[in-house]
């Protein structure tokens, strides 16, 4: 991966910190966060399809692979936040998931 996203990744960590501290109920929003971050999705989703009859189409396909983006980023964020390494978390589970298809 591109290693901006990485700096990008620790210094929303830094900002997140500065602003809000990074004491337990601050982590807490930051996982419940990435919650949010996938409900966007699923409605961007929802609206692709024209689910709702009242609203009809109102997203692209691209709006939902953004939203899915701040899925991710949101998670990599919040994985540093609570001390892990998020490339190395991340690394992880492409392996383990690698390793299912083989």
């Amino acid at each position: 991966m591109d290693e901006s996203i990485w700096d990008a990744v620790r210094a929303a960590r830094g900002w997140l910190d500065a602003a809000n501290g990074a004491g337990d109920t601050e982590l807490t929003c930051r996982i419940l966060k990435l919650t949010e971050e996938a409900g966007e999705a699923a409605g961007a989703w929802i609206g692709v399809l024209g689910q709702n009859p009242r609203k009809g189409v109102t997203h692209t396909r691209d709006d939902v692979t953004a939203e899915l983006a701040d899925a991710a980023f949101t998670a990599l964020v919040a994985i540093e936040s609570i001390g892990g390494d998020a490339r190395a978390a991340l690394r992880a589970c492409a392996e383990k998931v690698s390793s299912r298809q083989r």
